[in-house]
This record gives C-alpha cells, sequence and structure tokens, in this order.
C-alpha cells in the first residue's frame, strides 16, 4: 500500500497515468478512488494521484478538528515526498476549498487548478447542512446515511433514469458492507475544516489559471458560491452545466470529462 509520512499522518495515494502530474482531492466521506470514472479518461495524458484525505480511506483519522489549510499541507507534503514540484490541483467540495489553500499557501506548487462545486464561505445554510452531516451520521445506518448525501447531491432526473437509481441502490448497499467506514470523529473533523473555511478576501492572491465548475441546480454548493469564486479570482473560466446538482460530474460525465480535459492541456507546457 503507498503511503507517505506528511504533516503528522501517514496518507494513502494511488497512481495513474504518465505526463504531468495532476493531484485529485476528493470531498467529504469520500476516498480517491472515487475519481475512478474521471482519473481513467485524465491518465491517458496525466500522471493522475489520487489520495486519501486525512480521516477517511487508507489514511490516518486523527482526532479533529481539521481546517482547509491544514488539509492542502497535507498535500504539499504528498507532492514533496514524489518529487512533484509543480502541478495541476483538481479539487471537488472539500477538495476544491483544500486547492484553493493549495494555491494560496503554496502558489509555486500550482500550475492550475480546477474548482468543482466549491466555496470561498459558507453562509448558516451550509454550515447547517454539515451540522446535518454530523448528526444523523451518529444516528443512521451507512446505507441511510449514504441515502441523505444521494438526496442531496443528485438531482431528480437522475434519480428518475432507471440505469442511474440502480447505481444509487448499489452505492447503499456497497455502503452497508464497507469494511472500513469513516467513523464518527472523522466526519466531524472534516465537516468542521469545511464549515470553517473562509478566504473569500485572499481570492485575489491566487495566481493559477482555475477551472470554476458546477451545476446549476445545485442545492448543496448552489450557483452563487461559483459565481462568487468566479468573481473574486483574477484568471478563471466558469462553467454551470444546466440540469445538474451538486454530482455534476458524474450527471454530465462525457461532457465533464472533455471540459476538463481541454482545461489540463490547454493549460500544459
Amino acid at each position: 500500500m503507498p503511503k507517505v509520512t506528511t504533516n503528522g499522518i501517514e496518507m494513502y495515494y494511488e497512481e495513474r497515468g504518465s505526463g504531468e502530474p495532476v493531484v485529485c482531492i476528493m470531498g467529504i466521506t469520500a476516498p480517491g478512488a472515487v475519481w475512478e470514472a474521471h482519473a481513467s479518461q485524465w491518465e491517458t495524458n496525466f500522471r493522475c494521484i489520487l489520495g486519501d484525505n486525512r480521516g477517511v480511506g487508507q489514511s490516518d483519522k486523527p482526532q479533529g478538528p481539521y481546517t482547509s489549510a491544514m488539509m492542502a499541507d497535507d498535500y504539499a507534503g504528498l507532492m514533496d515526498s514524489l518529487g512533484i514540484k509543480k502541478a495541476h490541483i483538481v479539487g471537488c467540495s472539500m477538495g476544491g476549498i483544500i486547492a484553493q489553500q493549495l494555491a494560496l499557501r503554496h502558489p509555486e506548487k500550482v500550475k492550475s487548478a480546477i474548482l468543482m462545486c466549491t466555496w470561498a464561505r459558507l453562509d448558516r445554510y451550509g454550515k447547517a447542512i454539515f451540522d446535518h452531516f454530523k448528526h444523523i451520521k451518529a444516528r443512521l445506518t451507512p446505507a441511510e446515511f449514504m441515502n441523505y448525501v444521494q438526496l442531496l447531491i443528485f438531482t431528480k432526473p437522475f434519480w428518475d433514469n432507471d440505469e442511474c437509481y440502480a447505481g444509487v441502490q448499489q452505492g447503499q448497499a456497497d455502503a452497508s458492507v464497507n469494511p472500513g467506514p469513516q467513523p464518527l470523529h472523522a466526519l466531524e473533523a472534516q465537516a468542521s475544516a469545511c464549515q470553517t473555511h473562509h478566504v473569500l478576501a485572499e481570492l485575489k492572491n491566487i495566481k493559477a489559471p482555475c477551472l470554476i465548475i458546477g451545476g446549476k441546480n445545485d442545492i448543496f454548493t448552489p450557483a452563487w458560491m461559483a459565481e462568487e469564486l468566479a468573481t473574486n479570482i483574477p484568471n478563471n473560466e466558469l462553467h454551470l452545466f444546466d440540469n445538474a446538482g451538486h454530482a455534476f460530474h458524474w450527471e454530465c460525465l462525457p461532457d465533464f470529462n472533455a471540459k476538463t480535459m481541454e482545461f489540463l492541456k490547454k493549460n500544459s507546457a
């Protein structure tokens, strides 16, 4: 199992493909393996690094709280251990706040960034969702908790599609037999990182080109959050998919993969 020591933890990662490095940072509760449907495309041109965030998967799960800055430093250390001086960074949801901090705290390491369904700051509604995450994690079965997350991230057309719905059901079944479920304290620690992230005033200092991308019908991280990022980051492209939610990258999988591949190639040497 490939692991490195970084920022006081043992961090698990996998590598796919070759070329310029792309560091992929997943969202709350999710291990790096969730990138499969995207990395399988990107790896045809790039070296993809899929990390398990602190608090999930096969990485260490210390007591919290965590912060987005702390988790960015985890990835900076991972890059150092792998001899990666500069990389494209792709961050989904919580991964997007970590990517922002990487671009702010370690600008020399970030060649470009793809910021997916993420935020510079949370309002009361957003903070309340993460409080609810903590409450129901403590009370529901893993399958029930997964069901709530799915209700939050997928739009009605996805649920109405028979093939997609079968995938939803499989996700719940997989959660119920997961041999390494995320412990409550680690979910709470990640949620704290999400709630305390507030870099709105600092976004003007991000120098790397950014693709800010999401779904117009996202009820978890609404469109105003993406638009706020786009207003304040100097060098960016904004794209919001029609009729798509927080999991727009699965709901619009072929278009998402194509658009991100185009962005990565455009910003490569």
